[in-house]
């Protein structure tokens, strides 16, 4: 089975901005792909995982180079089955969880993300194609539908949450577990439990 791992090399997690530097939003996304590609190496699955990068990225896993956008950079890579798709940002991702959804036998296993994204997928027949732009976890289902495909949605928290926005820290900081969290702590988040939500503040 072919895993694919989209990450951006060149532009990472421009919505951390007001938290991180871009120097630091770089290392903390690399740290999140080493969460990403650690927890699929320990699936049950046998896979073939390859990093799609908008640019150079040192991992142990091969390393294709698009500069395109996701939605046609992902679609040349679907033309095998089975493929799945799994976002670099899914630092709690277990291997457990991740193995749920490649273990599904439908045409379509997806994993939608919080506020309407896809965080991954698997897809066991060319028929599906990819559209990232918006709400495109409802985008794919309508997709599978008409291209008759069988669809098994996966609901799994640990897949949902993808660290894009400085609220989503706070999840990483209390569920993570990984180098992403590691990195967080080293660089001074901590928890913020003040009576509401909890958020986290940097020292």
């Amino acid at each position: 089975m072919h895993a694919v791992v989209p990450f951006s090399a060149d532009r990472p997690k421009t919505r951390l901005a007001d938290v991180l530097t871009p120097a630091e939003r770089r290392e903390f996304s690399a740290a999140m792909l080493r969460d990403v590609l650690d927890a699929l190496a320990a699936v049950p699955q046998e896979l073939d995982v390859t990093v799609l990068a908008t640019g150079e990225v040192d991992v142990d896993v091969p390393v294709e180079t698009d500069e395109r956008s996701l939605t046609p950079a992902v679609n040349d890579r679907l033309d095998t089955a089975p493929t799945a798709v799994v976002m670099a940002d899914l630092a709690l991702a277990t291997p457990a969880a991740l193995a749920d959804l490649l273990d599904s036998t439908a045409d379509l296993a997806i994993a939608a993300g919080l506020g309407g994204g896809t965080n991954a997928f698997l897809a066991r027949d060319t028929a599906f194609r990819v559209d990232y732009h918006g709400a495109s976890y409802r985008d794919h289902l309508a997709i599978a539908r008409e291209e008759g495909l069988s669809v098994r949605e996966v609901d799994s928290r640990l897949v949902a949450v993808d660290i894009d926005e400085p609220e989503d820290l706070a999840e990483l900081l209390l569920h993570g577990g990984g180098a992403a969290r590691d990195w967080l702590v080293d660089a001074g988040f901590e928890l913020a439990i003040d009576g509401g939500r909890v958020d986290v503040v940097r020292e």
